[in-house]
C-alpha cells in the first residue's frame, strides 16, 4: 500500500475508534432529560478512555502502523496524546461537579457508590502514570521499573474505568453496546498478552549471539551479533532495533540502537553504541556468545525510503552510527551516487570510524 494512503488510513481508523463511544451515546435508547454539560462530560470521559486504550496499540511497535510515519513520530504522539486523554478524563468529573456542586459527594470514596469509586481510582491511577512519566528522573525511577509500572498502571486504569462505566450503566443498556465495550477491554488485554508473553516466546526461536565487541574511537563500541539457527535479519540502512542482551527474551530490559552495518549483510549485524549510561557504559564487558534478542527493524530514516541523485549526511558524535550503515551499504552495492558527509565531534580523536570513513572515500 502507498505510504500516503496507508498513513491516511491509520489516522482515519484511529479517529473512528476514538469516537466510537460518542456514536454509542447517540444511538437509541438514550437517557432523556439530561443536561448538556452532564452529557458533554460523559462524552469527554468516553473519548479519553478510548484514547488510553488505543495507547496500547501505539506502543506495540506494529510495523504496519509505524511504517508510514516512523516509530519515533508514533512514540512522540503517544506521549502528547496521553496527556490530552488524561486531561479529558479529568475534565469529566470536574464538569459534573461544576454543573451541579451537590455531585461533589460522588468523589468521596467513603460516601459515594462503587461506580464513582472505580471512576476515582481510574483517575488517580492515570495521574500516577502522568506524574511518574513527567518526573521519572526526579523520582529516581530506573527505566525498567518505570516501564513495568507504566504498563501495570495503564491496565489498572482501563479496568477501573470499565468497571465505572459498567456500574453507571447509562450507555451499556443494550447487548451490542455491552459487546463493543467488552471488545475494547479484551483487545487491550490481548495486546498486553501479545507484548509480554507471545512476542518473547516467539523470540526464543529467533536468537542471535554476540560475535564480537569492538572498541571504536569516541568512547564507542561496535556490538557485532550473528544469527543462531536462522538466516539473520533484513533491514534498511538507517533503521534501528531494540536489543535484549540476556539469557531470556522475557526480560523487561531492552535498549534501542541503530544498525551501523551494511544492509547487504543480514547475517552479521553491527550496532554502534556510545558509553552514555549504566548499560551502554558496560557494553565492552559483554562476553562473546551472550544471547541477544532483537525487536526490529524499526524506523523510517533510510536512504532506501528517500531516493535522490546524491546525499548530504550530517552527523555529530554517536549520530554517525546510521550514517555508517548508509556508507557501508552504498559501498557494498557499488552505488555511484555522490555523498557529502559532514561529521563533528568535540575532538578529532573522538571521531568514531574515522579510519574507515577515510578508506571509503
Amino acid at each position: 500500500m502507498n505510504r500516503t494512503i496507508s498513513g491516511v488510513f491509520w489516522i482515519a481508523l484511529y479517529l473512528l475508534i476514538v469516537l466510537v463511544p460518542v456514536f454509542l451515546m447517540l444511538v437509541p435508547p438514550t437517557p432523556s432529560g439530561r443536561p448538556f454539560w452532564l452529557e458533554f462530560s460523559i462524552a469527554l470521559g468516553f473519548v479519553g478512555l478510548t484514547q488510553i486504550a488505543v495507547q496500547f496499540v501505539l506502543i506495540a511497535r506494529f510495523r504496519a502502523v509505524t511504517a508510514p510515519y516512523g516509530i519515533d513520530v508514533i512514540l512522540q504522539y503517544h506521549r502528547k496524546i496521553a496527556l490530552v486523554a488524561v486531561a479529558a478524563i479529568l475534565a469529566h468529573p470536574l464538569i459534573i461537579v461544576i454543573d451541579n456542586p451537590s455531585r461533589l459527594k460522588l468523589l468521596n470514596p467513603f460516601g459515594g457508590n462503587w461506580g464513582s469509586r472505580f471512576g476515582l481510582l481510574s483517575v488517580l491511577t492515570l495521574l500516577a502514570i502522568a506524574v511518574s512519566s513527567i518526573y521519572r528522573e526526579k523520582l529516581k525511577l530506573n527505566y525498567e521499573r518505570w516501564r513495568l509500572s507504566h504498563l501495570a498502571l495503564g491496565v489498572a486504569a482501563i479496568v477501573f474505568a470499565q468497571l465505572h462505566v459498567s456500574l453507571a450503566g447509562l450507555y451499556k443498556n443494550t447487548f451490542w453496546k455491552q459487546s463493543i465495550w467488552i471488545l475494547i477491554a479484551a483487545a487491550m488485554v490481548g495486546l498486553v498478552f501479545l507484548l509480554r508473553v507471545i512476542k518473547p516466546a516467539w523470540q526464543r526461536g529467533y536468537t542471535f549471539r554476540v560475535a564480537a565487541v569492538r572498541p571504536e574511537r569516541g568512547d564507542m563500541h561496535s556490538l557485532v551479533v550473528e544469527p543462531v539457527g536462522h538466516d539473520g535479519l533484513q533491514f534498511a540502512p538507517g533503521q534501528f532495533a531494540w536489543l535484549k542482551i540476556s539469557n531470556s527474551p522475557f526480560t523487561v530490559e531492552e535498549h534501542p540502537f541503530s544498525f551501523s552495518s551494511s544492509a547487504e549483510r543480514k547475517e552479521r549485524l553491527e550496532f554502534g553504541i556510545k558509553a552514555l549510561g549504566d548499560f551502554s557504559g558496560s557494553i565492552g564487558d559483554i562476553p562473546v556468545g551472550t544471547p541477544v534478542y532483537i525487536d526490529g527493524p524499526h524506523g523510517a530514516f533510510s536512504i532506501d525510503r528517500y531516493q535522490a541523485a546524491g546525499y548530504v549526511f550530517l552527523a555529530g558524535g554517536v549520530g554517525i552510527t546510521p550514517m555508517m550503515s548508509f556508507l557501508r551499504t552504498m559501498a557494498d552495492r557499488a552505488d555511484p551516487r555522490p555523498v557529502l558527509l559532514i561529521y563533528a565531534d568535540k575532538t578529532y580523536d573522538g571521531l568514531g570510524f574515522r579510519e574507515e570513513i577515510e578508506a571509503l572515500r
